[in-house]
C-alpha cells in the first residue's frame, strides 16, 4: 500500500455484509462503525461531489477506480454544505495530493465529517459481489472489533429510506435573479443544479420538503423544478400529493428523484434496481433528438415504463439495460429526466435540458 496513506498501519477495516462476507482492510477517516445500503460507483473522478451529494445520504460507497484522494479537497466542488456519505471504501487512498486548488486531503475531511473509510480491499470484487446479489446491507468499522461483534450490529440496525424529507434545506432559500422565477422543491437538490438556473439568470426560491401547494402558488413562480435526492420515491408520499397539484398549473422539470416522484403522481410505479446506476459514463438515448449523450448517474430506483403509458411519452432510454431516463406529459408542460443534466461528464452536453426547460417556462 502507498506510504501517504494515514493511520493505515495503526487502524484495523472491516466490512461485513449481510450474505456473511467479509472483507478485511485498513482504515480511514473518523474512527467509528456505520451501517448502510452498500452501493458501488465507476467514476474517475468527482469523488468530492459524491461525498457531498445528498443522494448518497445513508449509503456506504465503493469506489471501483483504484486510486482516490489524488487531486485533494478543494473549497468549490462541494454540492452541499456537508458529507452524506456514510462510509467510504477504496481500494487505495492518497492523501499526498496535487492540484493547486486544493486545500485538504480527503482523509482530513472524512474526519471532520465524522465518517468512516476503510481502504486496503478488492472494490472490484465487491462491486461483482453487488452485482451479483443486488443491494445489500452493510457495516464497516476502522475500530478494533470482531466480525462476530459486526454481524451483530448490522443484524440490529434498520436502514431508513425516507431520507428525502430530511437532508433538504429547512427554510426558504432566495436567490434573486432578472429572469423566471423558478422554484426548487428541495428533496436533497445538488448546488449544480441551483447554479444552472443561477447561469441562466433564474429568480430561484428553494423550498423545504414540506413546502404546501398553497405555499408554492403564494410565491407565483413562473416553473417548478423537483430535485434529485435519496431514498425510495414511495416513501415521499406529501410531495407525491403536492406534485399531483403542481404539474396542472405550473410548468415543471423533475430531474432524478424529482422524475420518479412525478411519474409517481401521474399514476404510474417506481421499482427497486439490483444494484443502481452510480458512475459518469452511462449512456442515455435522446429519443426525439435521435441523439446519444454520457450521462452522470446515482439513483437505486427506476419508472416502470408500462405505467405511466396512459399519461407520459418515454423521451430518453438507457443505452445499457433500456430503462426510463426521460419522459414528458402528453398535454402538460411537464417533463423531466433519470440521469443528471448538471452532472457535465461529456462536460455540459446534457446541460440542454436547463435550456429546453427554461425555454418552456417562457412558452417558447
Amino acid at each position: 500500500m502507498p506510504q501517504n496513506c494515514v493511520r493505515g498501519d495503526k487502524m484495523k477495516g472491516l466490512i461485513y455484509l449481510e450474505d456473511g462476507t467479509y472483507y478485511e482492510g485498513r482504515g480511514f477517516g473518523k474512527e467509528g462503525t456505520c451501517v448502510g445500503e452498500i452501493v458501488f460507483n465507476t467514476s474517475m473522478t468527482g469523488y468530492q461531489e459524491m461525498l457531498t451529494d445528498p443522494s448518497y445520504c445513508g449509503q456506504i460507497v465503493n469506489m471501483t477506480y483504484p486510486l482516490i484522494g489524488n487531486y485533494g479537497i478543494n473549497e468549490i466542488e462541494n454540492e452541499s454544505n456537508k458529507v452524506y456519505v456514510k462510509g467510504l471504501i477504496a481500494r487505495e487512498i492518497c492523501t499526498n495530493y496535487s492540484n493547486y486548488m486544493a486545500s485538504s486531503d480527503i482523509n482530513s475531511m472524512l474526519v471532520k465529517s465524522n465518517v468512516v473509510g476503510v481502504y486496503g480491499v478488492d472494490t472490484r470484487s465487491i462491486a461483482k459481489k453487488i452485482r451479483d446479489c443486488g443491494s445489500l446491507k452493510c457495516v464497516i468499522s476502522n475500530k478494533d472489533i470482531s466480525v462476530s461483534e459486526l454481524k451483530e450490529i448490522l443484524n440490529s440496525t434498520q436502514i431508513k429510506h425516507d431520507y428525502m424529507k430530511k437532508v433538504g434545506t429547512k427554510t426558504i432559500i432566495k436567490l434573486k435573479g432578472e429572469g423566471p422565477k423558478i422554484a426548487v422543491i428541495d428533496f436533497g437538490v445538488k448546488q449544480n443544479i441551483i447554479k444552472n438556473l443561477i447561469d441562466r439568470n433564474c429568480d430561484v426560491t428553494i423550498l423545504p420538503y414540506e413546502t404546501s401547494y398553497d405555499e408554492i402558488v403564494k410565491l407565483n413562480p413562473d416553473g417548478v423544478l423537483l430535485s434529485n435526492g435519496p431514498g425510495d420515491p414511495k416513501e415521499a408520499k406529501e410531495a407525491v400529493e403536492t406534485t399531483k397539484k403542481i404539474i396542472k398549473n405550473f410548468p415543471t422539470l423533475g430531474i432524478c428523484m424529482g422524475h420518479q416522484i412525478l411519474a409517481l403522481a401521474v399514476g404510474g410505479q417506481t421499482y427497486k434496481l439490483k444494484y443502481g446506476h452510480r458512475g459518469a459514463n452511462h449512456g442515455v438515448y435522446d429519443i426525439e433528438l435521435d441523439k446519444a449523450y454520457i450521462t452522470s448517474q446515482n439513483h437505486g430506483y427506476a419508472v416502470d415504463s408500462k405505467s405511466i403509458e396512459k399519461e407520459m411519452i418515454i423521451t430518453h432510454i438507457n443505452l445499457n439495460d433500456m430503462t426510463v431516463e426521460g419522459m414528458k406529459h402528453k398535454t402538460l408542460p411537464v417533463f423531466s429526466v433519470q440521469f443528471h443534466p448538471e452532472g457535465s461528464p461529456g462536460p455540459t452536453d446534457t446541460s440542454y435540458i436547463f435550456d429546453k426547460f427554461i425555454s418552456m417556462v417562457k412558452g417558447e
